[in-house]
This record gives C-alpha cells, sequence and structure tokens, in this order.
C-alpha cells in the first residue's frame, strides 16, 4: 500500500464550527507532509482525528493500512502523536518520561533509549524533571517519546511554534532523518518557510482543503495571479490608494519592500502610473515569481470573497 494515510468525506463539528469540512486526502508513505493553515483553520483537529484523540462525524479514513473507526488499537500503536502543547509528566524525568510512553504499547532496550537521549541532545539531561526543561528541550523530549515505541508515522502539530531558529533547523535535520529511514511525517504548521520544507502540502482554509501539491507544483501552477514588488516602506495613505485599485487582492509588507498581489487584468504600466502619481517620481515595480506565502495567502483571500 503506496499511501499511508486514506481519507475520504471526513468531517468534524463543534456546534456551530465545522472545523474539518468534507476533507479528501492522500499521503504517500516516506513524505513529510505540511498542512498549512492560518490559526483556527482546523489543522489541530485533523491530526487529532487522525490519531484518534477525537472521533469524526463522518467519513473513511485508513492509517497505516487500518481502518480509523474499527481498529484503533492497530492505528495507535502505529503512529507517534507530538501535541502542540507539552504533553508529557512535568514531575518526571526525561527518563522515566521515555520509559513511561515507550511501554504503553512496547518496552524499549536500555540502548535504544540512550540512541533516542542522544539524538535528541538529551543525554546529559536523563535525570532531570521534565518541566524544568525549556521550550525547546520539551520539545525535543517530546519528539523522543513519541519515536520510542518506533512508529512509522508520526504526528507532529506545529512541532517548532515557539522555538529559536537554530533549534528549529536542528528539529528539521532530524525530521528529514527520520524520512530517509521510511518514516511518513504529518507536520502542521502556518510558518511559510517550514511549508516549504515539506515534499507535499495542503492549504487549509476554515477546515476546508484549497490547494495540494508540492511546493514547486504550487509556485508553478499559480497562474490566476499576478505578483509585483516595490522597494517602498509601508505608507498607510498609499495603501488606502493601492487598496481601491482596480485588480488589486493583497497587500503584503515585508520591511522596505511591498508585494502586490493583483488579478491578470491589471498590467504593469497600470500598477506604475498609480505609484507614479503618489510618489511624482519613477519608482521601481517588478513582476515577480510568486512564493508559497503569495499562493498561500492569495487562496485563502479568494475563499473570503
Amino acid at each position: 500500500m503506496s499511501n499511508i494515510i486514506e481519507i475520504r468525506g471526513m468531517s468534524k463539528r463543534f456546534g456551530d464550527l465545522q472545523a474539518v469540512d468534507v476533507m479528501d486526502l492522500s499521503i504517500k508513505r516516506g513524505e513529510i507532509f505540511g498542512l498549512l493553515g492560518p490559526n483556527a483553520a482546523g489543522k489541530s483537529t485533523t491530526i487529532r482525528l487522525l490519531s484518534g484523540i477525537i472521533s469524526m462525524d463522518a467519513g473513511k479514513v485508513d492509517v497505516a493500512g487500518f481502518d480509523l473507526r474499527s481498529q484503533m488499537d492497530d492505528v495507535k500503536a502505529s503512529i507517534g502523536y507530538v501535541a502542540q502543547f507539552f504533553a508529557l509528566y512535568p514531575e518526571l524525568t526525561v527518563m522515566e518520561n521515555l520509559d513511561f510512553y515507550s511501554a504503553i504499547y512496547s518496552h524499549i532496550n536500555k540502548e535504544k533509549k540512550q540512541t533516542l537521549l542522544k539524538t535528541y541532545g538529551l543525554h546529559d539531561m536523563a535525570d532531570q524533571r521534565a518541566g524544568l526543561l525549556s521550550g525547546g528541550y520539551k520539545r525535543r523530549l517530546s519528539i523522543a517519546c513519541a519515536l520510542s515505541h518506533d512508529p512509522e508515522l508520526i504526528f507532529l502539530d506545529e512541532p517548532t511554534a515557539g522555538i529559536d531558529p537554530v533549534t528549529r533547523k536542528e528539529l528539521w535535520d532530524q525530521f528529514y532523518a527520520l524520512a530517509a529511514e521510511g518514516k511518513t511525517l504529518f507536520v502542521t504548521t502556518h510558518y511559510m518557510e517550514e511549508a516549504e520544507r515539506c515534499n507535499q502540502l495542503a492549504f487549509l482554509h476554515h477546515g476546508k482543503i484549497v490547494a495540494q501539491g508540492s511546493p514547486l507544483s504550487l509556485i508553478s501552477g499559480f497562474t490566476q495571479r499576478k505578483i509585483y514588488k516595490c522597494p517602498i516602506r509601508h505608507d498607510v495613505q498609499l495603501a488606502k490608494i493601492l487598496a481601491q485599485t482596480k485588480g488589486v487582492q493583497v497587500l503584503n509588507q515585508f520591511g522596505e519592500e511591498l508585494r502586490i498581489i493583483a488579478d491578470n487584468a491589471l498590467e504593469l504600466d497600470d500598477l506604475k502610473a498609480v505609484l507614479f502619481d503618489f510618489y511624482a517620481k519613477n519608482i521601481d515595480v517588478e513582476l515577480v515569481k510568486p512564493t508559497i506565502e503569495d499562493v498561500f495567502i492569495a487562496l485563502t483571500q479568494e475563499q473570503q470573497s
């Protein structure tokens, strides 16, 4: 079976909120799959559904070759789950947490435990209480515990949120190493630079998948909008003028560079005319290739309109 996850029509509602809305998705074995979306898009709910923490209202889902409804024990034995927030036992030591979680499905030998501790930089902290670890090391411990029973599929819910760039890079190096071993990683994130690290992506907005594919295919297939950039600092008055300009969809400021997402009808000369009129001088404006962030913002904006 080439796909480790098969989702057909998965839905979940909380009261008046449709958290996941008739989701269809296939994920191949051995890849890093990224579910990208803003806060409250339904990313964490999707992971909680697929890991069996909460039950779906409708749909058919297979995880690691097992039916999510009727073979839940087999599904849980095949997956590792790293929650968005620290979910281990703070009063237990690093080693005690690892012992506990590894024993849920199978006991691991001392050598395997030491390997996990060394891999995630926890070897010298084995006797330290988990609650006293820094945020980055808590995340490392969570990942080590999720891997302790050697699952083939690992769910990582915003695994690098709130940690420093160096630790983030180190964790992604480990994610690539796990994928190279044949494991599948299902990662949720709202960091665009992390989305570009994934093999495959899906964009989630209000519980619906609005696009999916590899980062390269999503960018190369994005032909329904134009992206312009110009070296302009944020200017409230100009932003109001541009927002009222026919064809302009989204303004995205990056320091001293303004990126303008527009529909295909807005020509470069027309945009230059607006900017030149405002500044009364020539401003360098160019048509550029989209980034993952451009694609994501444009697609989610389209869903809101």
